[in-house]
């Protein structure tokens, strides 16, 4: 039987209806893709471009938080309580989850524990786990993400300013609707519970590793709902061509070649291995391309991978500013 979860608004105040963007979320949800990656066929390319690195991780347990229904543990859901949550700050507020709270949430999902979960404290090894795949296949894309998803939230405001909030929970989903102070969510699997949002407000959380919209399991978690981001479907389209001759004056040979190798995330090493030359010169161009803007960098172990940004993805395509965007 279907699932129905309300959450009766405190009023029709829009200030009772809030948007934050949670990294933790994200990571915590794109390891259905682990489970099953053909249900999440717009992010095989990201898939693919993290398989080698993937394999270095933990990935039974990695799998092991997700059940073959695609729940998810609700303490790796937390509702974030800003706009723009940082992951370290969740990561911080992960390690402070009580050991009880954590085998009660996986049980929910999991009656028998998997191996890779059994044990009197998995608390450690899973945080361990999940700051290592944030590090190796989250942090370079993070920005691109990210995003994507504010994006969403600007037009969700939009559509509020111009239509109402009705119309709002409304676009979100067809599951989803607004109506007489209770927003209520049709939802694929058998939950069932209605609950006030009083003094706690409903958060609205885009993600982009989600086709319907999901909520919390449990009625005792704050009131939270997680919704597909309009606009994954441009998430890792690209359209990389050899550097032009402009951008080879512009920048010299060697960075614009490093710039259009880096697609994918790549170490110093690895770079001066392609292109022949010393790592200690690469990691000169590197530097030099990051402080302008066009690379991002995350650590892995004792190296540092490095990707590019999304001004350096739009000087490769040719589809950067225009100068007149730019004096704006």
């Amino acid at each position: 039987m279907p699932g129905l979860i309300e959450y009766e608004l405190a009023g029709m105040d829009v200030a009772d209806v809030r948007f934050a963007i949670s990294p933790l979320n994200e990571l915590t949800l794109s390891l259905r893709t682990f489970r099953d990656p053909g249900r999440y066929p717009v992010h095989l390319p990201w898939l693919r471009r993290t398989e080698q690195v993937r394999s270095t991780l933990d990935v039974p347990l990695l799998r092991a938080l997700t059940n073959d229904d695609m729940w998810t543990p609700d303490y790796l859901s937390p509702r974030p309580h800003a706009p723009l949550t940082r992951i370290d700050d969740e990561f911080a507020a992960l390690a402070r989850v009580p050991v009880e709270r954590v085998l009660h949430d996986l049980h929910a999902i999991h009656p028998r524990l998997p191996e890779p979960l059994r044990g009197a404290d998995p608390s450690a090894r899973i945080l361990d786990a999940l700051r290592d795949y944030w590090r190796t296949c989250f942090a370079p894309w993070w920005p691109r993400m990210r995003a994507v998803l504010q994006a969403d939230v600007v037009h969700r405001g939009q559509v509020i300013s111009a239509h109402g909030l009705a119309a709002m929970f409304a676009d979100l989903n067809e599951r989803v609707q607004l109506k007489d102070g209770v927003v209520s969510m049709r939802l694929i699997s058998d939950s069932h519970y209605r609950r006030a949002t009083s003094g706690e407000g409903l958060t609205l959380v885009p993600t982009l590793f989600s086709r319907a919209p999901t909520t919390p399991i449990s009625p005792a978690e704050p009131p939270l709902v997680m919704y597909a981001t309009r606009g994954v479907g441009t998430l890792w389209q690209t359209e990389s061509r050899p550097s032009p001759a402009v951008l080879t004056d512009l920048l010299g040979a060697t960075r614009a070649g490093l710039l259009a190798m880096l697609e994918t995330p790549a170490s110093s090493t690895e770079l001066a291995g392609r292109l022949g030359i010393t790592t200690s010169a690469v990691n000169q161009h590197l530097r030099t391309l990051r402080a302008a803007g066009l690379l991002a960098s995350a650590r892995h172990g004792r190296s540092v991978l490095y990707l590019r940004s999304e001004l350096g993805d739009a000087l490769i395509t040719g589809s950067g500013p225009s100068a007149a965007d730019v004096a704006c």
